[in-house]
């Protein structure tokens, strides 16, 4: 017994010698290492976003120029954010895009995923060319697409840009065809990670594939269906680029007070037009817009995670 615990001892004070051999170095150099990270996300994030946040309750032209509303008036960019119809518009039109794109996105990238891990002929050439268009720039893609798009419709005399539903279609055609190709490497890594012998069980319980899909794999891959849900739907809502070069917000719609709504104009693109439009002084309602934008794609992506996580199998 005596022996025993003098090698307990020994082994204890070895392993906490090592435990200080570790950490010791690893404090000491930590800040040179993770100082210059943390410096560019404060200067690069936090900061502009907080100043952000401050010229959200100003009215500015420049950001030099900002005067404070007062607190009488404290909420007035918000209350005209609210208030914009276009706004009001583009908030319902991205909620249905992304929630169609969502659904199509993931529904494909899995199918496409599930069949090139089957051990079919040129599985690595298919997975390429697949995640191929997710390397072309969005701006590129929605000027190409818009020529794709017009010269099909030219037959029925029309344009993507004078058709709401063709606009609408268009955008989730040109995101399915980005997209799909990067969730489907996602879900790739996610159906090679299913434990075998899971799958050989289910095969000698006498399992259909359908059934062995639906009960053993989909639970097993729910990471990276967490993973491929949060960022299809980040996407969807920040969409912006491919929305710019493929609609630009077109087709114009007036309304009654006067007042103009583009029926395909998605809540980013329309943040980029209250800024830049022609009355500069509506700086400070964009800006009130684009604090509302990040609370909103914030908290669905929260509560998307928390929803899909819980659906996660431990292994």
């Amino acid at each position: 017994m005596a022996i025993k615990k003098r090698l307990f001892r020994g082994r204890r004070k070895h392993s906490s010698l090592d435990s200080s051999l570790v950490k010791g170095p690893i404090r000491r150099w930590f800040p040179l290492f993770v100082g210059p990270t943390l410096l560019a996300f404060i200067l690069g994030f936090v900061w502009p976003f907080i100043q952000g946040m401050m010229l959200s309750f100003t009215k500015f032209r420049t950001t030099s120029d900002a005067k404070f509303l007062g607190f009488a008036h404290l909420f007035d960019n918000y209350i005209k954010a609210f208030s914009d119809p276009s706004f009001l518009h583009a908030f319902w039109y991205t909620a249905l895009f992304t929630v169609v794109s969502v659904l199509f996105i993931n529904v494909l990238a899995f199918a496409v995923a599930y069949v090139l891990t089957q051990n079919i002929k040129g599985n690595n050439l298919f997975r390429t060319v697949f995640f191929m268009p997710n390397l072309i720039g969005g701006i590129v893609l929605g000027y190409i697409w818009s020529m794709i798009f017009d010269g099909i419709l030219m037959s029925l005399n029309t344009s993507i840009m004078l058709e709401t539903r063709y606009g609408f279609w268009g955008l989730i055609i040109l995101m399915c065809w980005q997209q799909i190709g990067y969730m489907m490497i996602i879900y790739i890594a996610g159906l090679q990670a299913v434990p075998e012998d899971m799958l050989e069980a289910a095969k000698i319980d006498g399992a259909s594939k359908w059934q062995t899909l639906r009960k053993v794999t989909i639970p097993n891959v729910m990471p990276s269906i967490t993973i491929c849900f949060f960022l299809t739907l980040s996407n969807g809502f920040k969409l912006f680029d491919q929305n710019l070069a493929l609609t630009a917000g077109q087709p114009f719609v007036f309304k009654e007070d006067g007042s103009v709504v583009k029926t395909t104009e998605m809540l980013a693109l329309n943040i980029y037009n209250t800024f830049y439009g022609q009355n500069a002084d509506a700086r400070g309602t964009a800006q009130a817009k684009a604090v509302l934008f990040f609370l909103l794609v914030a908290a669905l992506g929260l509560i998307q995670l928390h929803n899909t996580r819980k659906r996660e199998v431990q292994q």
